[in-house]
């Protein structure tokens, strides 16, 4: 017999569901994304693991960031790549600790990294953030992940040689493609990694093939019939998966993190890549 206090309690009861997906369960439930660049030539390829926007912070537990490095390289990957936004408002958390998840990754795989609007520089100590990176620098370097600030470098992998790039972050004005495409080898397959989708007419005129992008959280939360309602970037093309631009491609992963905790409709993302390795 459903009494009045039994259809309350049914009403708490979904209201606190309702509450708690998009809270507690959606933003811990990664999703294992694997994507396949075109490859008519069929070309060796380098499998890449991509993981962005870790955001430590009290909204993003431990366990999460594990998990994520757990289930990527159970991918078994070739290349990490990183692109940003390890804080959000500094390294208000446990250093070793993070230490130690990131020099999983880098004791596994050759690990690359650019840095993120949060990670410091001046938008960032705008807004009570780093005004200057060195903090975040040191993180990576203590964990053996080698930063790509405008700049590049070459790396042998099992399967070809690959270019790598990085730039530093749009929205700080620290991207310098001249520096960074100073050492690029045109004849090689070059990877780009670029935390904000936003600068990639900025990128233009080097010779890579895939650029590697977050910042976006894909969007976050998606509105039925309205779309992204987190979608921090001009050109909303790029909020989320693998996208052609010009002659070659974007992928702009939806992070690991996010910021308020909340997620609906955009899972986290691990990213797993297959890019062909095509010399010219």
């Amino acid at each position: 017999m459903f009494t009045r206090r039994r259809m309350l309690g049914i009403g708490f009861a979904a209201g606190a569901s309702a509450l708690a997906y998009p809270t507690v369960l959606e933003p811990r439930w990664l999703d294992v994304t694997h994507t396949s660049l075109p490859n008519p030539h069929s070309a060796p390829t380098a499998r890449i693991l991509h993981l962005s926007d870790l955001h430590a912070s009290w909204c993003v537990p431990w366990s999460l960031m594990e998990a994520a490095v757990r289930d990527g390289l159970a991918q078994h990957p070739d290349l990490i790549c990183l692109t940003g936004d390890f804080v959000t408002d500094g390294l208000e958390t446990d250093t070793n600790r993070y230490i130690r998840v990131l020099r999983t990754l880098s004791a596994a795989k050759p690990t690359f990294a650019v840095l993120g609007n949060h990670d410091g520089g001046s938008w960032s100590g705008e807004r009570g953030g780093y005004s200057d990176y060195r903090a975040v620098e040191r993180l990576l370097e203590t964990a053996h992940v080698e930063l790509l600030h405008n700049r590049s470098r070459q790396l042998d992998l099992a399967s070809g040689r690959i270019n790598l790039l990085g730039v530093g972050d749009y929205w700080s004005n620290e991207v310098d493609p001249r520096r960074a495409g100073q050492a690029l080898v045109p004849t090689e397959s070059t990877l780009a990694l670029c935390h904000n989708p936003d600068a990639k007419d900025l990128l233009s005129p080097l010779p890579w093939q895939l650029m590697l992008c977050g910042h976006t959280h894909g969007g976050q939360v998606m509105i039925p019939f309205e779309g992204p309602r987190y979608a921090p970037v001009i050109d909303k093309r790029y909020v989320s998966g693998l996208n052609p631009y010009e002659d070659r491609y974007i992928y702009t992963t939806r992070g690991v993190g996010s910021l308020g905790g909340v997620r609906f409709g955009c899972r986290p993302e691990v990213t797993i890549l297959e890019f062909p390795l095509l010399s010219r």
